[in-house]
């Protein structure tokens, strides 16, 4: 119960591999050369006291809350709990020590720092449709998951197969009607 595991973190300035060379298997701060940036997490009833800092224990041996870790110890800039339940999305941004409510701008939750915002987004996400949590710009355009980029790359080659295929349309109708007219369309370079 003394280990405090976030449901999702983030980090800024950090490899991919751990030093260097090995696969990330997992991040613990006291082996890393930086603290998490944000950290979000996903509220249910039974962790919701504990993720909103309102668990209170007077006893010296009871470990700390994690809001009492990412404000305290590890000091996290942004700290998130959203409710799949409610639909509530709560931030609290570090501000002389202590976590200090933020508040939505346009309905985003701005880190200026990371060029990012956090919002909520409707729509279906591997096939379930509702609100979900989604990183978007600071101006609000949403960041597609590696899914959504494929398959809009996808949309865009059908779209410019179709574009190619018309455009190859028009020019044979184009040689066909100099051809009426009694123009070889083959010799045009020529006469250019």
């Amino acid at each position: 119960m003394w280990y405090k595991r976030p449901d999702w973190f983030g980090v800024v300035g950090v490899g991919k591999l751990y030093k260097g060379q090995d696969l990330r298997l997992s991040y613990v701060t006291w082996q890393e050369p930086a603290n998490p940036f944000v950290v979000v997490e996903l509220l249910s009833p039974g962790t919701e006291d504990e993720d909103l800092g309102t668990r209170r224990e007077s006893a010296a041996d009871k470990p700390p809350s994690k809001w009492e870790v990412y404000e305290r110890i590890l000091r996290i800039p942004y700290y998130i709990v959203f409710s799949r339940y409610t639909n509530e999305l709560r931030a609290f941004q570090l501000v002389g020590g202590h976590y200090e409510p933020m508040n939505l701008t346009d309905g985003y939750l701005l880190m200026p720092e990371i060029d990012l915002s956090l919002g909520l987004w409707q729509g279906s996400f591997q096939d379930i449709e509702r609100l979900w949590l989604r990183w978007f710009t600071l101006t609000g355009e949403l960041i597609p998951v590696p899914t959504e980029e494929a398959a809009a790359a996808t949309e865009r080659a059908i779209i410019a197969k179709q574009e190619t295929a018309q455009a190859k349309r028009k020019v044979e109708q184009l040689a066909e009607r100099l051809r009426q007219l009694g123009v070889n369309p083959d010799e045009l370079d020529k006469l250019l």
